[in-house]
């Protein structure tokens, strides 16, 4: 198959980023050995974007191609910062595939783009923009489903203005209802509910606190009411990435914090994830990002676990990293 040098994946919804990351590296592995091809360096406020070039200039081991994913790179958007990535960009290695992660709303730098687009590259926007019902379409049908118009309707007035929750439907309703088929209202509505009513802050807040029983017992009752797997995963994303770039951002309190990670109104869960940020500090940031991207990988066919036992270690081990700094 024929693979980009380059693929730049932006948006200011983490989930849609998120799932749409996970389904590009999954598409650019193919059959090969997830372990082997994706490399994803860590990325801090010391070396910069050095450790993902240096990665991206690695020739692969044991495969054919490498696929190296650096995650958040919208942190080092400075000229400076660039350089490098641009000369890489200039000669990129053909047996890389380089998957960038941009996120928030601001925009990609024009030296940036253009260095993409001259390569070869390739870059997906994750914003749905003002037509939300071309956006729904489009994730529909990337789920091998179809949608009556009633239920197409149904499902674009239930987004909202989050539509964050998108892949976590639509991966529940692949998974009951199968490839190919065609949905009416009546067949969407159940999924539309909240799952048993067992708040995603349940579990976040139990891993938080470190309390490895309370997390197992709570992602438990989220799996037996109904919720999916991954619509689980999408909420651990969320959380963690939100963790992730306030670790080192330098802000002084929630309001900062919020600014920071574009929410507005209620800057509470801001608070929540800038009290974490500093609790677990840069390593145990570091090391809660590993069990999620290893978990991804594991969800997709790279161990043969349940489902769930895969879940329940890494809400487990989640834990554990916030147990060990408390």
């Amino acid at each position: 198959m024929s693979r980009p040098p380059v693929i730049l994946i932006k948006g200011a919804d983490d989930i849609l980023r998120s799932a749409r990351r996970s389904a590009v590296i999954a598409e650019q592995v193919g059959d090969a050995d997830a372990t082997l091809v994706v490399d994803e360096p860590t990325l801090d406020e010391d070396e910069r974007l050095r450790p993902l070039v240096d990665a991206a200039q690695t020739s692969p081991f044991f495969t054919d191609h490498r696929v190296v994913v650096g995650r958040s790179i919208e942190r080092f958007k400075a000229k400076d910062d660039l350089a490098g990535l641009l000369d890489y960009l200039a000669d990129p290695l053909p047996t890389t595939v380089l998957v960038l992660d941009w996120g928030g709303t601001g925009r990609v730098p024009k030296a940036l783009s253009d260095a993409i687009t001259a390569a070869g590259g390739e870059t997906i926007s994750t914003d749905p923009g003002r037509d939300v019902g071309s956006f729904v379409d489009e994730a529909v049908a990337k789920a091998g489903l179809s949608l009556a118009r009633d239920a197409q309707r149904h499902l674009v007035d239930w987004l909202g203005d989050d539509p964050g929750k998108l892949p976590g439907v639509l991966a529940v309703l692949a998974s009951t209802y199968g490839e190919g088929a065609r949905l009416g209202i009546a067949d969407v509505e159940p999924f539309l509910g909240d799952a048993g009513g067992v708040p995603p802050w349940d579990l976040t807040d139990a891993i938080d606190r470190g309390d490895i029983a309370a997390a197992i017992t709570t992602l438990t009752r989220m799996l037996r009411s109904g919720r999916h797997p991954m619509q689980v995963m999408a909420t651990l994303h969320t959380h963690f990435q939100r963790i992730m770039r306030l670790d080192g951002a330098g802000v002084r309190g929630e309001k900062e914090a919020a600014t920071v990670l574009g929410m507005k109104g209620s800057t509470f869960p801001a608070k929540k994830a800038l009290a974490q940020s500093r609790r677990l500090g840069s390593d145990g940031v570091r090391e809660s990002i590993r069990l999620l991207a290893r978990t991804d990988l594991e969800l997709r066919g790279t161990i043969d676990w349940p489902v769930e036992l895969s879940m329940e270690v890494l809400v487990a081990r989640l834990a554990r990293v916030a147990k060990a700094v408390r």
